[in-house]
């Protein structure tokens, strides 16, 4: 999978069009991601120990991850991902600038 947990993407299709956020979790067997602030639900909670208020939550809900693009960090714009070799390891490169995107 071409997105990895911290990384900055920009939303490109559905509700949340040309928003952009930071990845909290992926899921490379469902390919889906959850994305700070982006496909926000609201969950209905029972009262309970942790939470003995209950009520009405808002969360984020994974998104597909056809629908984001990794945000390049040198111009700030949704850039697709490459792979090179750097020192003898695999590394993702951005294919607008070239830039390496893993520190």
């Amino acid at each position: 999978m071409f997105v990895k947990k911290g990384d900055k993407v920009k939303v490109i299709t559905g509700k949340d069009k040309n928003k952009e956020g930071v990845v909290l979790t992926a899921f490379p067997k469902k390919d889906q991601v959850i994305v700070e602030g982006i496909n926000m639900v609201k969950k209905h909670q029972k009262p309970s120990a942790t939470a003995p208020q209950g009520g009405i939550i808002e969360t984020e809900a994974p998104i597909h991850v056809s629908n984001v693009m990794v945000v390049d960090p040198t111009t700030g714009e949704a850039t697709r991902v490459g792979h090179k070799e750097v020192d003898g390891k695999k590394v993702r490169v951005s294919k607008k600038t070239g830039e390496v995107l893993d520190k």
